[in-house]
């Protein structure tokens, strides 16, 4: 099973807490019919999950499972403060599936992850109309945080912010003829080092992000049925349509004009 497969994850919320202990807190012992999902921000304390005990401190964070024996006891000397959401994690076209976490992980304290919580708090105390979907669509950013961090190993949080700037260039230019050269300039650096810096943050080469996106545009132009294969390639700022198809199969796996004739009989079944 791949992780493209949390692409349709749903993420529901049935109880959400700002937990700041106080120094007789305690979790009495039984199993859990929910994932308990548990960022410790301050203090520690000592979870029982299945029998086995751990000790949390500030910047770990707990996924423990659906159907998990689970207690826990603070330390009085050192009350803990944690953000908890209990619920149900289940696929879009499917039951029940368990989030790739380790039971316990130091993943560190993330002001924009705490950020997030807090609107969490905020969204979840409000109870007026609509905040069951803002509840979930911030606890699915939460979740696609802690995705970047442990599964895909990729936290733009940490992108220099010259790279970040070049990032949000393509999105709005990729039809243009970008180069190295161009991208070195407009951040003030030198082809060669923006070249291995641009690497460096991002573990892919400039050349193959902008084909990336270009390709990804084109593939939802294509899918519309509205566009030819030229008209794409050239809008996607591909200027060799030869060039484009040769791409695009090697990606896709697909021709462009197959991608057009798929489109097209989705489109009459809708």
């Amino acid at each position: 099973m791949g992780n493209e497969i949390y692409d349709d994850l749903i993420a529901e919320v049935d109880y959400f807490n700002h937990r700041i202990s106080t120094p007789a807190w305690f979790i009495e012992e039984s199993h859990i019919d929910f994932v308990d999902v548990t960022y410790i921000v301050r203090g520690k304390a000592e979870y029982s999950i299945n029998s086995v005990n751990y000790t949390v401190t500030a910047g770990d964070l707990l996924c423990i499972p659906k159907g998990s024996l689970r207690s826990a006891i603070g330390f009085p000397d050192d009350p803990v403060e944690c953000y908890c959401v209990n619920g149900r994690m289940r696929l879009l076209y499917g039951g029940d599936i368990a989030l790739p976490f380790p039971l316990v992980s130091h993943i560190g304290l993330y002001p924009d992850i705490i950020d997030l919580y807090r609107e969490l708090n905020a969204e979840w105390l409000s109870r007026d109309a609509g905040y069951g979907m803002r509840v979930r669509a911030t606890w699915l950013m939460i979740l696609q945080r802690y995705f970047q961090l442990m599964v895909y190993k990729n936290d733009p949080s940490n992108v220099d912010n010259r790279i970040k700037k070049v990032l949000r260039y393509v999105i709005d230019h990729y039809p243009d003829p970008l180069t190295v050269q161009s991208m070195a300039e407009l951040v003030g650096l030198s082809p060669w080092y923006f070249g291995n810096f641009f690497k460096q943050e991002t573990g892919t080469s400039f050349r193959e992000y902008l084909t990336s996106i270009r390709l990804n545009h084109a593939e939802d132009m294509l899918r519309s049925g509205e566009y030819n294969v030229s008209e794409v390639a050239a809008a996607c700022g591909f200027s060799n349509i030869f060039y484009f198809c040769k791409v695009f199969k090697e990606s896709r796996g697909i021709t462009p004009s197959s991608v057009i004739r798929c489109g097209k009989d989705e489109n009459q079944e809708w």
